[in-house]
């Protein structure tokens, strides 16, 4: 027979839980929104060589927005810390792990500067800031798509976090794929820029929207 107020002791602890989770999607929300803006701004106000050009040109030293530019790229970094907090328990290890490799990834492409026009082989010659900024780049990318992979096939993250999961990683993974095909054949230019910025439009809108998500997500938590 169960003791008097077991069930009380239980739930409390779980609804505390629950709440924390929201809060922490509303908060994820919320810095994807402000990164966004902050990075769109310094990338549309900045002297850059527009839709030819990589998105971190704006964050150059000398650029007149950089400082802006980078604050935006920590937030969404810290977006997708609070992103993997605020996940249900019970889904996949992988996904939260995932989420905080692409923040730590992200972060260093913040902190880390390229020289003018972010140069990359095979085609320009690129410093080792150049390679360290770039290849964290492509790792915080990589790691967001492949845990959007991961909740996509992980039942307890939900049918409208699966949902999206699922659909923005089939738009993604062809779009990455296409960019990488794109920087080795032809270099930096008007293709790999226009798809650069279609593929981290994907990746931000699907965090804002997860998040949001999460944040408004009033199911009980499932007990492990």
């Amino acid at each position: 027979m169960a003791e008097p107020g077991r069930s009380g002791t239980t739930t409390a602890p779980r609804a505390g839980s629950d709440v924390a989770r929201r809060v922490a999607g509303s908060a994820a929300a919320g810095c994807a929104l402000a990164g966004a803006v902050a990075v769109t701004f310094a990338v549309v106000a900045g002297p850059g060589p527009g839709l030819t050009g990589y998105v971190s040109e704006a964050g150059i030293a000398g650029s007149g927005h950089a400082a802006t530019y980078r604050i935006g790229v920590l937030a969404l970094a810290g977006a997708l810390l609070l992103l993997g907090a605020a996940l249900p328990p019970g889904v996949w290890a992988a996904a939260p792990a995932l989420l905080a490799a692409g923040a730590v990834f992200a972060a260093v492409s913040g902190a880390v500067t390229c020289s003018a026009g972010c140069p990359l082989p095979p085609f320009e010659r690129a410093t080792t800031a150049d390679l360290v900024h770039g290849g964290a780049s492509i790792a915080a990318t990589a790691s967001v798509v492949f845990a959007m992979l991961t909740l996509a096939v992980s039942a307890p993250a939900g049918p409208v976090v699966r949902r999206l999961a699922g659909v923005t990683a089939a738009l993604a993974l062809p779009l990455c794929a296409t960019v990488g095909l794109a920087m080795l054949v032809v270099g930096r230019g008007a293709v790999v820029g226009v798809l650069e910025r279609l593929v981290l439009a994907l990746v931000v809108a699907w965090g804002l929207a997860t998040a949001t998500a999460l944040a408004l997500d009033r199911r009980p938590a499932t007990p492990l």
